[in-house]
């Protein structure tokens, strides 16, 4: 994609109310293209939730709808929608900034795959890991609110439901960071926001969120569906605009050929699976309802199903590369250090790096010589100034190898084939009908939880170390019988010795419980660096077992010592916004704007 395209997209997206101030409509006889009404501020309110697949347009208004949306640039927009999903920002592809407010300051820290080694950024300071600020905390919905005013316009516009297939994949889209945001903060404004408006005020609770985006997930696959019961012309319509406007699938490969609708529709019931997981505290008898249903109407299945933003088709590196090993804003938690090398996984022998330079021990004196051993930073420790080796010490500490993330080009997924398989894996120990046991989609999760792109994957050191990471029944011990000990280099804090009691190979004899804890430790591997998914499932299970973080009195004051942030607080600044928490958020949300306030499905009891 040019930079001359993605100019104007970035132009598209700032500016949509007033392109729809000068929408014409000169549709020859389309009777699809009246469901929406404009209101005062010229922006369309339509029927987000009705997708018109069962009515087949005729040529000369499907030609005219899509001249209009595409006068209009309401292609370029969603387009744009896509690249917000996964830290794109004013039209342009995933990239370091916006990537590193949406994930790196908050949900990265929280799942503790990283830490962030200095407090100094340019707008503002980030003292610990829960350390409350402004200027980080909106993020979430920063990312939320970009997407949707980039795809909403033309979920809305009438002209679209001459297309309804395009407008089902958008749908799909708006629904992913809609469940992606819930789950982050909590309630939002999703039912105005669907509509378009430019002033919502009334704040959804988590299950009106929810049941909406299942019941969109619904129509979406019953439109996908449907469609290869479409003539030729119109599919050659349809496919000429995913080609350009849908960048998400691997189908892109193939030139959308064969049944490229598939990849959608299993992104769309994988999505409904990930809920149905998320509610099976709170509501168990529709999440397995949900769970069942989305794996009978087909999820992913292999690695070419998967959808994501895709280095390999867009032209983009994956955002960690900079913000990590460039700028020095990220290094190795020492929690997901000392996972790894209890397990003896495989990404300790080639993802994660040893210490770039030496590090001295500020209490003895102590050197340890550079490339000595993998070493995290404890997450919540109060850090200090300076990006580069020279101020500050922890810049030294471990990072992950750049020829592994970049050369491999590693895609930002949406939703992995590794994630699906230990969602049917947990579904099959909680005794739903998943298709198969949960030893089998254990064991397969595993063997495909790679990082890397799948085309370049069998080439990977995960590859052939998997068949041997697999068989271990406990975890890592010395010669004698001592667990891994995780220990700071620069003196800080007592040596932590492992909390992983748990192996990896599959044992059909262990508790419940424990199978468990084996299904969600490994799928917080494999998620990596996917944090946001990742942090939802250590609210929700307790797994895998972690360190506690320090300092958590530099956060908000709600979190006691010992207990883990459950969402992200709105911190609203100004005074509308302040008025709308109070009035709506907090009455939808069931409680306080804190970060120890739980979200609906975060129930305090146990897994069984």
């Amino acid at each position: 994609m040019n930079k001359k395209y993605l100019k104007l997209a970035g132009i598209m997206l700032m500016s949509s109310v007033a392109f729809q101030s000068c929408l014409d409509f000169d549709d020859p006889g389309s009777e699809l293209n009246q469901s929406a009404v404009q209101v005062e501020t010229n922006q369309y309110v339509g029927d987000v939730d009705n997708i018109p697949y069962r009515t087949l347009p005729t040529q000369e208004g499907m030609k005219a709808a899509i001249d209009t949306l595409n006068k209009y640039k309401y292609f370029g927009q969603t387009l744009a929608g896509q690249y917000n999903l996964r830290g794109g920002k004013e039209g342009g592809m995933p990239a370091a900034h916006a990537y590193q407010r949406q994930y790196c300051l908050g949900p990265d820290l929280y799942a503790q795959y990283f830490t962030v080694p200095h407090k100094d950024f340019m707008y503002g300071t980030l003292t610990s890991t829960y350390n409350v600020s402004a200027e980080f905390n909106g993020d979430p919905m920063g990312a939320y609110t970009m997407a949707k005013n980039a795809i909403m316009p033309m979920l809305n516009h009438p002209m679209v439901d001459s297309i309804p297939e395009i407008k089902a994949i958008n749908l799909l889209y708006y629904s992913l960071i809609a469940q992606e945001n819930a789950d982050l903060a909590g309630p939002f404004t999703y039912l105005e926001d669907k509509k378009n408006s430019t002033t919502p005020q009334v704040y959804n609770d988590m299950k009106t969120i929810y049941y909406g985006i299942v019941e969109n997930l619904d129509t979406i696959v019953a439109c996908l569906k449907n469609y290869e019961t479409r003539p030729d012309w119109y599919k050659n319509e349809i496919k000429n605009i995913m080609q350009k406007y849908c960048q998400t699938s691997r189908d892109m490969l193939n030139g959308y050929t064969g049944d490229y609708m598939a990849s959608y529709i299993k992104l769309a019931n994988s999505l409904k699976l990930r809920m149905a997981m998320h509610i099976v505290k709170v509501e168990p008898v529709t999440a397995k309802k949900w769970a069942e249903d989305a794996v009978r109407g087909g999820v992913v299945e292999n690695a070419d199903e998967q959808q994501a933003l895709y280095p390999m088709l867009s032209g983009f590196t994956h955002p960690i590369v900079d913000i990590a090993n460039s700028w020095g804003d990220l290094r190795l938690c020492a929690s997901f250090e000392s996972l790894l090398m209890s397990l003896d996984h495989p990404y300790t022998k080639y993802l994660f790096l040893p210490n770039s330079q030496e590090i001295t021990n500020k209490r003895t004196g102590e050197k340890m010589a550079a490339g000595t051993r993998i070493c995290g930073i404890r997450s919540g420790i109060l850090v200090g100034d300076g990006q580069t080796y020279a101020l500050n010490q922890r810049q030294a500490y471990s990072t992950f190898d750049d020829a592994v993330i970049a050369g491999n080009l590693c895609p930002t997924y949406f939703l992995k084939w590794a994630e699906v398989d230990f969602l049917r894996a947990e579904g099959a120990l909680r005794g739903w009908d998943m298709g198969g046991t949960a030893q089998f989609f254990y064991e397969r999760g595993i063997r495909n939880a790679y990082i890397e792109d799948p085309i370049v994957a069998p080439g990977s050191p995960y590859t052939y170390l998997v068949d041997a990471y697999m068989e271990q029944e406990t975890p890592w011990t010395d010669e004698n019988g001592n667990p891994y000990v995780s220990v700071d280099p620069m003196g800080d804090g007592a040596p932590w010795e492992s909390t992983t009691k748990i192996g990896v190979k599959w044992n059909e004899e262990d508790d419940k419980e424990i199978k468990l804890e084996k299904i969600i430790t490994q799928k917080y591997i494999a998620l990596f660096p996917l944090s946001t998914e990742a942090w939802a499932e250590m609210r929700r299970t307790g797994y895998p077992k972690l360190f506690p973080v320090l300092n958590t009195d530099d956060g908000d004051g709600s979190i006691e010592q010992g207990e883990m942030i459950r969402r992200i607080p709105w911190v609203p600044t100004d005074p509308i916004a302040i008025n709308k928490v109070e009035n709506s958020g907090i009455p939808a949300l069931g409680g306080p704007d804190e970060q120890a306030t739980r979200l609906w499905w975060d129930v305090d009891k146990g897994n069984f």
